[in-house]
């Protein structure tokens, strides 16, 4: 799985990249056909925002999420991706 992050108003530093990326390796664990996963993280005033778009086969899952903390977006994120993907695999086998 190939992961690119970057941020809008904001230095992406190393312990918000291995923060983001320990959250959406567990994408992987859930759905083995994820090939590209694309993290944009902004900062408007006060308002942090996390917004993701995983290429997976047969789908593209968008999710975004906002908070006053940037770690707290990173995880209702994750948690949305999350139920996302979960709800794509389950269709995916129904077929």
């Amino acid at each position: 799985m190939q992961m690119t992050i970057s941020g809008h108003h904001l230095t992406i530093t190393d312990p918000i990249r291995n923060y983001v990326t320990a959250k959406l390796l567990k994408l992987e664990r859930r759905y083995e056909s994820i090939t590209r996963v694309v993290v944009t993280l902004t900062v408007d005033k006060l308002v942090q925002k996390a917004e993701a778009t995983v290429h997976a086969s047969g789908a593209e899952i968008f999710a975004n999420s906002e908070h006053e903390d940037l770690y707290a977006a990173i995880d209702a994120l994750s948690e949305k991706l999350n139920k996302q993907v979960i709800k794509h695999k389950q269709k995916q086998r129904g077929r």
